[in-house]
Protein backbone atom coordinates (compact mmCIF):
# COMPACT_ATOMS: atom_id res chain seq x y z
CA UNK A 1 0.00 0.00 0.00
CA UNK A 2 2.89 2.90 1.24
CA UNK A 3 4.82 1.52 -2.22
CA UNK A 4 0.88 2.59 -4.09
CA UNK A 5 0.64 6.04 -2.59
CA UNK A 6 4.51 6.56 -2.99
CA UNK A 7 3.87 6.00 -6.57
CA UNK A 8 0.39 8.20 -6.87
CA UNK A 9 2.44 10.86 -5.06
CA UNK A 10 5.12 11.01 -7.36
CA UNK A 11 3.21 11.60 -10.08
CA UNK A 12 0.41 13.88 -8.78
CA UNK A 13 4.07 15.77 -8.10
CA UNK A 14 5.98 15.89 -11.37
CA UNK A 15 6.18 18.38 -13.47
CA UNK A 16 3.44 19.44 -15.74
CA UNK A 17 5.45 18.30 -18.75
CA UNK A 18 5.88 14.78 -17.30
CA UNK A 19 2.38 14.40 -16.34
CA UNK A 20 1.28 14.99 -19.85
CA UNK A 21 3.77 12.75 -21.05
CA UNK A 22 2.10 10.09 -18.92
CA UNK A 23 -1.20 10.80 -19.78
CA UNK A 24 -0.57 10.49 -23.20
CA UNK A 25 1.09 7.23 -22.53
CA UNK A 26 -2.10 5.76 -20.57
CA UNK A 27 -3.91 6.85 -23.99
CA UNK A 28 -1.85 4.98 -25.85
CA UNK A 29 -1.85 1.85 -23.56
CA UNK A 30 -6.03 1.94 -23.46
CA UNK A 31 -6.14 2.60 -26.91
CA UNK A 32 -3.87 -0.17 -27.91
CA UNK A 33 -5.23 -2.53 -25.53
CA UNK A 34 -8.42 -1.65 -27.23
CA UNK A 35 -7.38 -2.35 -30.66
CA UNK A 36 -5.71 -5.93 -29.50
CA UNK A 37 -8.55 -7.66 -28.41
CA UNK A 38 -10.98 -6.21 -31.48
CA UNK A 39 -8.32 -6.97 -34.04
CA UNK A 40 -8.29 -10.55 -32.25
CA UNK A 41 -11.89 -11.17 -32.27
CA UNK A 42 -12.10 -10.11 -36.32
CA UNK A 43 -8.82 -11.76 -37.44
CA UNK A 44 -10.09 -15.33 -35.30
CA UNK A 45 -13.47 -14.84 -36.47
CA UNK A 46 -12.14 -14.47 -40.16
CA UNK A 47 -10.21 -17.42 -39.83
CA UNK A 48 -12.60 -19.70 -38.82
CA UNK A 49 -15.03 -19.04 -40.84
CA UNK A 50 -12.85 -19.47 -43.73
CA UNK A 51 -12.29 -23.36 -42.28
CA UNK A 52 -16.08 -23.60 -42.52
CA UNK A 53 -16.32 -22.55 -45.59
CA UNK A 54 -13.78 -24.80 -47.16
CA UNK A 55 -15.33 -27.65 -45.32
CA UNK A 56 -18.60 -26.79 -47.55
CA UNK A 57 -17.02 -26.03 -50.46
CA UNK A 58 -14.96 -29.18 -50.76
CA UNK A 59 -17.90 -31.58 -49.35
CA UNK A 60 -19.01 -32.39 -53.31
CA UNK A 61 -21.78 -29.58 -53.20
CA UNK A 62 -23.20 -28.33 -56.59
CA UNK A 63 -21.16 -25.07 -56.76
CA UNK A 64 -24.16 -23.62 -58.22
CA UNK A 65 -26.71 -24.01 -54.69
CA UNK A 66 -23.47 -22.86 -53.21
CA UNK A 67 -23.26 -19.36 -54.84
CA UNK A 68 -27.21 -19.21 -54.48
CA UNK A 69 -26.55 -19.46 -50.94
CA UNK A 70 -23.98 -17.21 -50.75
CA UNK A 71 -26.09 -14.64 -52.58
CA UNK A 72 -28.80 -15.58 -50.07
CA UNK A 73 -26.97 -14.05 -47.08
CA UNK A 74 -24.57 -11.56 -48.97
CA UNK A 75 -24.78 -9.22 -46.51
CA UNK A 76 -23.69 -11.32 -44.16
CA UNK A 77 -20.63 -13.28 -46.12
CA UNK A 78 -17.76 -13.82 -44.75
CA UNK A 79 -14.46 -13.12 -46.80
CA UNK A 80 -14.20 -16.47 -48.46
CA UNK A 81 -17.35 -16.77 -49.51
CA UNK A 82 -17.42 -13.35 -50.73
CA UNK A 83 -14.38 -14.62 -53.15
CA UNK A 84 -16.16 -17.63 -54.07
CA UNK A 85 -19.49 -14.78 -55.00
CA UNK A 86 -17.69 -12.78 -56.77
CA UNK A 87 -15.44 -15.19 -58.81
CA UNK A 88 -18.49 -17.54 -59.73
CA UNK A 89 -20.57 -14.48 -60.53
CA UNK A 90 -18.44 -13.39 -63.39
CA UNK A 91 -17.52 -16.85 -64.78
CA UNK A 92 -21.36 -17.62 -64.84
CA UNK A 93 -22.21 -14.34 -66.72
CA UNK A 94 -19.55 -14.18 -69.04
CA UNK A 95 -19.75 -18.39 -69.99
CA UNK A 96 -22.99 -17.72 -71.39
CA UNK A 97 -21.38 -15.84 -73.85
CA UNK A 98 -19.90 -18.67 -76.07
CA UNK A 99 -17.84 -16.23 -78.31
CA UNK A 100 -15.26 -15.53 -75.50
CA UNK A 101 -12.21 -17.45 -75.38
CA UNK A 102 -11.66 -19.46 -72.42
CA UNK A 103 -8.96 -17.33 -70.84
CA UNK A 104 -10.44 -13.98 -70.86
CA UNK A 105 -13.16 -16.31 -68.63
CA UNK A 106 -11.01 -16.63 -66.38
CA UNK A 107 -8.83 -14.02 -66.14
CA UNK A 108 -12.42 -11.75 -65.36
CA UNK A 109 -13.52 -14.40 -62.62
CA UNK A 110 -9.77 -13.82 -61.08
CA UNK A 111 -9.86 -10.03 -61.48
CA UNK A 112 -13.27 -10.26 -59.66
CA UNK A 113 -11.74 -12.43 -56.72
CA UNK A 114 -8.59 -9.64 -56.60
CA UNK A 115 -10.41 -7.02 -55.74
CA UNK A 116 -12.45 -8.80 -53.08
CA UNK A 117 -9.53 -10.31 -52.10
CA UNK A 118 -8.03 -7.09 -51.63
CA UNK A 119 -11.14 -5.15 -49.56
CA UNK A 120 -10.92 -8.24 -47.54
CA UNK A 121 -7.30 -8.31 -46.29
CA UNK A 122 -7.64 -4.59 -45.88
CA UNK A 123 -10.22 -5.25 -43.02
CA UNK A 124 -7.91 -7.76 -41.87
CA UNK A 125 -4.88 -5.64 -41.18
CA UNK A 126 -7.44 -2.33 -40.11
CA UNK A 127 -5.76 -0.68 -37.04
CA UNK A 128 -2.06 -3.39 -37.46
CA UNK A 129 -0.38 0.43 -38.23
CA UNK A 130 -1.51 1.77 -35.32
CA UNK A 131 -0.48 -0.95 -32.94
CA UNK A 132 2.77 -0.71 -34.63
CA UNK A 133 3.02 3.22 -34.17
CA UNK A 134 2.46 2.69 -30.61
CA UNK A 135 4.56 -0.16 -30.00
CA UNK A 136 7.40 1.81 -31.71
CA UNK A 137 7.00 5.46 -30.44
CA UNK A 138 6.09 4.39 -26.89
CA UNK A 139 9.22 3.72 -25.45
CA UNK A 140 10.60 7.90 -27.10
CA UNK A 141 8.10 9.16 -25.48
CA UNK A 142 8.55 7.55 -22.25
CA UNK A 143 12.30 8.50 -22.39
CA UNK A 144 11.60 11.69 -23.08
CA UNK A 145 9.80 12.44 -19.78
CA UNK A 146 12.20 10.58 -18.09
CA UNK A 147 15.25 13.02 -19.57
CA UNK A 148 12.82 15.69 -18.75
CA UNK A 149 12.72 14.84 -15.05
CA UNK A 150 15.71 14.16 -14.24
CA UNK A 151 17.11 17.47 -15.89
CA UNK A 152 14.52 19.30 -13.31
CA UNK A 153 16.10 16.79 -10.77
CA UNK A 154 19.27 18.40 -11.46
CA UNK A 155 18.22 21.91 -12.36
CA UNK A 156 16.71 21.61 -8.69
CA UNK A 157 20.07 20.40 -7.32
CA UNK A 158 22.02 23.55 -8.71
CA UNK A 159 20.28 25.89 -6.41
CA UNK A 160 21.23 24.45 -3.17
CA UNK A 161 24.55 24.12 -1.71
CA UNK A 162 24.28 20.78 -0.49
CA UNK A 163 22.96 17.91 -2.41
CA UNK A 164 21.35 14.52 -0.86
CA UNK A 165 19.78 11.88 -2.05
CA UNK A 166 16.59 12.66 -0.65
CA UNK A 167 16.84 15.65 -2.92
CA UNK A 168 17.11 13.67 -5.91
CA UNK A 169 15.69 10.82 -5.41
CA UNK A 170 12.21 11.85 -5.96
CA UNK A 171 12.37 13.34 -9.52
CA UNK A 172 14.48 10.43 -10.51
CA UNK A 173 11.71 8.61 -9.69
CA UNK A 174 8.70 10.23 -11.04
CA UNK A 175 11.23 10.78 -14.34
CA UNK A 176 11.45 6.57 -14.28
CA UNK A 177 7.69 6.08 -14.13
CA UNK A 178 7.38 7.63 -17.52
CA UNK A 179 10.03 4.94 -19.07
CA UNK A 180 8.28 2.15 -17.14
CA UNK A 181 4.69 3.26 -18.30
CA UNK A 182 6.07 3.80 -21.93
CA UNK A 183 7.66 0.04 -22.03
CA UNK A 184 4.11 -0.72 -20.47
CA UNK A 185 2.51 0.37 -23.84
CA UNK A 186 4.75 -0.95 -26.08
CA UNK A 187 4.91 -4.44 -24.88
CA UNK A 188 1.50 -5.15 -25.36
CA UNK A 189 1.57 -3.68 -28.85
CA UNK A 190 4.28 -5.16 -30.67
CA UNK A 191 3.71 -8.65 -29.55
CA UNK A 192 -0.41 -8.35 -30.54
CA UNK A 193 1.85 -6.80 -33.84
CA UNK A 194 3.69 -9.43 -34.18
CA UNK A 195 0.92 -12.05 -33.59
CA UNK A 196 -2.03 -10.14 -35.64
CA UNK A 197 0.77 -9.66 -38.70
CA UNK A 198 1.26 -13.92 -38.48
CA UNK A 199 -2.39 -14.56 -38.18
CA UNK A 200 -3.20 -12.12 -41.05
CA UNK A 201 -0.83 -13.52 -43.42
CA UNK A 202 -1.88 -17.41 -42.69
CA UNK A 203 -5.34 -16.34 -43.41
CA UNK A 204 -4.38 -14.03 -46.45
CA UNK A 205 -2.64 -17.49 -47.60
CA UNK A 206 -5.55 -19.26 -47.08
CA UNK A 207 -7.75 -16.98 -49.41
CA UNK A 208 -4.98 -16.89 -52.26
CA UNK A 209 -4.86 -20.71 -51.95
CA UNK A 210 -8.81 -20.74 -52.35
CA UNK A 211 -8.73 -18.43 -54.97
CA UNK A 212 -6.12 -20.48 -57.49
CA UNK A 213 -8.13 -24.06 -56.59
CA UNK A 214 -11.34 -22.33 -57.74
CA UNK A 215 -10.08 -21.11 -60.84
CA UNK A 216 -8.60 -24.21 -61.59
CA UNK A 217 -12.08 -25.79 -61.22
CA UNK A 218 -13.58 -23.56 -63.61
CA UNK A 219 -10.87 -23.80 -66.20
CA UNK A 220 -12.19 -27.53 -65.65
CA UNK A 221 -15.58 -26.52 -66.55
CA UNK A 222 -15.25 -23.97 -69.22
CA UNK A 223 -14.42 -27.13 -71.92
CA UNK A 224 -17.97 -28.19 -70.86
CA UNK A 225 -21.16 -27.56 -72.21
CA UNK A 226 -22.76 -24.65 -69.64
CA UNK A 227 -25.04 -26.06 -66.96
CA UNK A 228 -26.53 -24.64 -64.03
CA UNK A 229 -24.43 -25.60 -61.66
CA UNK A 230 -20.98 -27.56 -61.00
CA UNK A 231 -19.56 -29.73 -58.19
CA UNK A 232 -16.10 -28.75 -56.59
Amino acid sequence: MQAELSITALILEASLVVQLVMLMLLAFSVGGWMMIFQRRKVIQQASQNALAFEDRFWSGVDLGRLYQEVGARAQNASGMEKLFHAGFKEFARLRSNANLPQQQILDAAYRAMRVVHSRELDKLESNLSLLATIGSISPYVGLFGTVWGIMNAFIGLGAVQQATLAMVAPGIAEALIATAMGLFAAIPAVIAYNRFSHRVEKVDNQYLNFMDELLAILQRQTSAPAKAGTSA
